[in-house]
């Protein structure tokens, strides 16, 4: 094995994980020495294609408590305990205040903030009396920094990081850490469905530090370094790799601007 941050004979779980960020996480975990990953998604065609050694994949809705209950049951059966889960399962929406239709605000915070809670109450029992645990909460740079036009997601990724810093409070003192991770401007099939080349997804990163977009790749690394004990004393932790998205803007035509 070489990677930095092992995660050797570890056992996770990782919802979302079909495609983009979540497969990214999958694998990165895999490379890191997990013993074996559960890559959960609701994309019954797109885990069709998953396949290499200590992955397997399971159909999972995570809005559904009882989907989690069979899934837990299932993983302590096979495996005799849960180490890491990954929330990473979410939906994007766009839309302005006054036009968003409630029903799909309830289905975005549904999918996004209570798919996020119910995979936490799933997992913290065979965690807390293990005694150790790592739980990672996907949330967004829009978690971090509001935009317009994307509000319901925006408050969807606030609300999974005001959830991640309760339990983290919560099941710190159970040996078990709950942190999160804040990606911005990511290059997957839920933000480039067009398939648009990289060199274009690029053009629309200009007002970024690093004038780029992100890879799935990038994403993951950080994810399993949280999972790993180099992150032994991270707990409540929000990790932003967003390329600076979030740090603060540029003034046009002034010096040190590349806009």
């Amino acid at each position: 094995m070489n990677h930095p941050h092992s995660l050797e004979g570890r056992i996770a779980i990782v919802t979302g994980a079909a495609r983009g960020i979540g497969l990214a996480i999958a694998n990165d975990f895999i490379k890191a020495g997990a013993k074996h990953v559960i890559c959960a998604d609701i994309l019954k065609e797109e885990l069709a294609s998953i396949s290499g050694p200590g992955l397997s994949t399971v159909e999972l809705n995570v809005c559904e408590e009882k989907a989690w209950q069979v899934l837990m049951e299932k993983t302590l059966s096979e495996h005799g305990g849960i180490d890491i889960l990954v929330n990473n399962a979410g939906i994007l929406s766009f839309g302005l205040i006054e036009d968003i239709k409630p029903n799909d605000f309830r289905r975005l915070m549904d999918v996004n903030v209570t798919g996020t809670f119910l995979g936490m109450q799933a997992v913290i029992p065979p965690m807390k009396a293990a005694g150790k645990g790592v739980i990672i909460n996907t949330s967004s740079a829009s978690g971090m920094m509001p935009s317009n036009f994307v509000s319901a997601y925006a408050a969807s990724k606030f609300a999974v990081r005001g959830l991640s810093r309760a339990a983290a409070l919560e099941l710190g003192p159970h040996g078990v850490r709950v942190n999160t991770v804040h990606p911005g401007g990511v290059n997957t099939p839920m933000t480039n469905p067009g398939k648009a080349p990289q060199e274009d997804v690029d053009k629309g990163f200009g007002f970024v530090s690093m004038q780029r977009g992100c890879q799935p790749e990038e994403i993951a690394r950080g994810v399993t370094y949280l999972a790993s004990d180099a992150a032994s004393y991270c707990n409540g932790t929000e990790l932003v790799i967003d390329g600076g998205m979030t740090t603060g803007v540029y003034f046009p035509g002034l010096p040190g601007s590349p806009m």
